[in-house]
């Protein structure tokens, strides 16, 4: 009979992970196109080490969230949902009122979409910092400008 072998795992976890930051430029950019790059930065998948069981993702700040662009009548018709637990207590609002009241959730929402559900994905979204105009308190990490 033939010995059942194991496979190894080639886990590189003698040091901490370099992490960049990377400054995104949100204006004019579609919705989901800008989504995904930002969703496969924060999980590191372009990186040589990439491994799927652990976080080696950079951290990402999007400005002008306020001026993310939409393609067809998603902007009249998008609708975003949240429930409070109780009875009647689902929320529904519309892409174009969410704009006007807190127009960082808009990509916020799309990228953890993106993200694993997991324990894994709530650590990777923490990397994540939008902000709605250009302002943003990070400028002390030389966050590197990204072309998306």
């Amino acid at each position: 009979m033939k010995q059942a072998t194991t496979k190894e795992k080639n886990n590189i976890k003698t040091k901490l992970p370099e992490r960049k930051w990377y400054l995104v430029d949100a204006s004019g950019k579609v919705l989901g196109r800008l989504a995904t790059r930002i969703a496969t930065l924060l999980m590191g998948k372009s990186k040589v080490d990439w491994q799927p069981h652990l976080d080696k993702g950079d951290y990402v700040i999007v400005i002008n969230a306020k001026d993310v662009a939409v393609t067809g009548t998603k902007e009249e018709n998008k609708m975003y949902y949240r429930y409070s637990g109780y009875p009647g207590g689902l929320r529904e609002e519309k892409l174009k009122s969410l704009r006007q009241r807190k127009p960082q959730d808009i990509i916020y929402h799309a990228v953890k979409g993106m993200l694993p559900g997991t324990r894994l994905g709530r650590s990777m979204l923490k990397k994540l910092y939008v902000y709605e105009g250009e302002n943003q308190p990070h400028e002390a990490q030389k966050a590197e400008k990204l072309e998306v």
